[in-house]
């Protein structure tokens, strides 16, 4: 098995700078470019002047609630809900707008991939995300590794009735949970390229080509590249329906700002594609309830770059009740506090990506102002006390809108690119935009505490 397949060089990457061999370019277009770290300052620059803007603008009502409460609790109350929120809205519509996607590199030969695939309980969906595989026509050397994970439904009577020249089954009698399964499958590679699928996932015409050929495509320091993860189910209920928009919007967004700025901070285990020579060196999954979320920062904490393919998407069943979805994030929560336990020292690297790694510090402190005092002031503003939730909201709602705005032209487009239409959903939208962080923050915080504290580890949903 080759770990150490050269990558071809890269051609006009925007992300990786400026190259001397771009087919075409102009010396006018030279002219223009922009490096990465220019694009970062100037994103910075404008995040911060709106930062300073917002909290000259909030001074009056934090005064007003210092006389209320007390000044220790209404500075940080009001810089919770309404100043760091527009500083990283302004981020992201700034740095979004300097985007540019990177042009990929011709491929002659595609190399060799493992895939695997972690089915626990999967007898409805198994069979489609083999079917999907099959469809895929990828151009290279394919093996596919179904772990059956101690099944305890029909997933494994399923999976007998098929055969695929790149199939292979690997049942494990008892649940081992989804690191212990991907690491005993990841033990059979024998290809220098892995890819993790969810079980429940269905991949989209060309989804293995273009992960793979982005890959190739990135800088030399690349280690892994997160795939576009849309939604399958979205028309099931409003609980899919609202989160259809954060899949679509949200999370597709944050992948790629952070890609443009050299490190994606999650390889997600429903569709990622990682160097097996890598996953061997930080010695695979970890056995956590945030495995993806840990691996992907003992992948950035050996120097090395996460990339995302906007346009290599797989589509996945999400959470159907709101028990369901308060505990996946509660999950997705306590991944996040179990990267920071063992990857803290992130927080002291040099890179551009250090930036989101302190802004993910300030989620557990954001989502608890929002939890504890936005929450019960939007109820207080029903009563005429507009204390919290009032004037001084009106900070953040231009750039949410602008961030909203753009984060759909840009979604659209891609989805024109690969001959997909956005159906319509405007009251999944509505409900999304209005209540879907009154659900997901109080979650969230849940979370936290339940880390910090050490409490029993549920893996719940995925």
């Amino acid at each position: 098995m080759n770990l150490h397949l050269r990558k071809p060089t890269s051609i006009g990457m925007d992300h990786a700078g400026p190259t001397n061999a771009i087919d075409g370019e102009s010396r006018q277009e030279r002219r223009r470019y922009l490096s990465v770290r220019a694009k970062f300052t100037i994103t910075l620059v404008v995040a911060l002047a709106w930062m300073l803007f917002s909290l000259l603008m909030a001074q009056r009502w934090i005064d007003e609630l210092s006389r209320l409460t007390w000044p220790w609790l209404a500075w940080p109350t009001v810089v919770g809900i309404a100043v760091l929120p527009g500083f990283m809205n302004a981020f992201l519509v700034t740095g979004l707008l300097l985007d540019r996607r990177p042009v990929r590199a011709a491929i002659d030969n595609f190399p060799g991939i493992t895939i695997l695939v972690a089915a626990y309980n999967e007898q409805d969906s198994i069979l489609s995300t083999l079917e999907s595989l099959d469809k895929q026509d990828y151009p290279g050397a394919m093996q596919v590794l179904v772990i059956n994970d101690g099944s305890t439904d029909g997933t494994m009577e399923r999976l007998r009735t098929v055969s695929y020249p790149w199939l292979q089954v690997l049942d494990l009698e008892r649940n081992r949970g989804k690191a212990g399964a991907l690491n005993e499958g990841l033990k059979l590679a024998r290809h220098a390229y892995t890819i993790t699928l969810d079980g429940d996932s269905y991949l989209y015409r060309n989804a293995l080509r273009n992960l793979v050929g982005r890959f190739l495509s990135d800088p030399p320091n690349t280690a892994a590249v997160a795939g576009c993860v849309l939604l399958r189910n979205s028309r099931l209920n409003m609980v899919t329906k609202m989160q259809e928009w954060d899949y679509f919007h949200g999370i597709a967004a944050i992948k790629r700002l952070q890609s443009l700025f050299q490190g994606t901070l999650v390889a997600q285990g429903a569709f990622s594609l990682y160097r097996t020579d890598v996953l061997g060196e930080v010695g695979g999954w970890p056995e956590c309830v945030g495995e993806d979320i840990v691996l992907t920062w003992s992948i950035l904490d050996r120097g090395d770059r996460v990339g995302y393919c906007e346009d290599a998407i797989t589509f996945t069943n999400a959470p159907t009740t709101f028990r369901q979805f308060i505990r996946q994030r509660q999950r997705w929560s306590r991944g996040l506090i179990e990267a920071f336990k063992l990857h803290w020292r992130l927080l002291f690297r040099a890179r551009m990506i250090t930036l989101f790694i302190w802004w993910n510090l300030l989620f557990p402190y954001m989502d608890a102002v929002y939890t504890l005092g936005f929450i019960p002031g939007v109820f207080l503003a029903l009563f005429g006390y507009y204390w919290l939730a009032g004037p001084m909201t009106l900070l953040v709602l231009p750039m949410a809108f602008v961030v909203n705005y753009l984060m759909y032209s840009i979604q659209s487009r891609m989805f024109r690119s690969q001959g997909l239409k956005v159906r319509r959903n405007p009251v999944g939208f509505v409900v999304y935009a209005l209540f879907y962080g009154m659900v997901l923050q109080p979650g969230c915080v849940l979370g936290y505490v339940s880390e910090l504290l050490n409490l029993r580890k549920h893996w719940g949903t995925k």
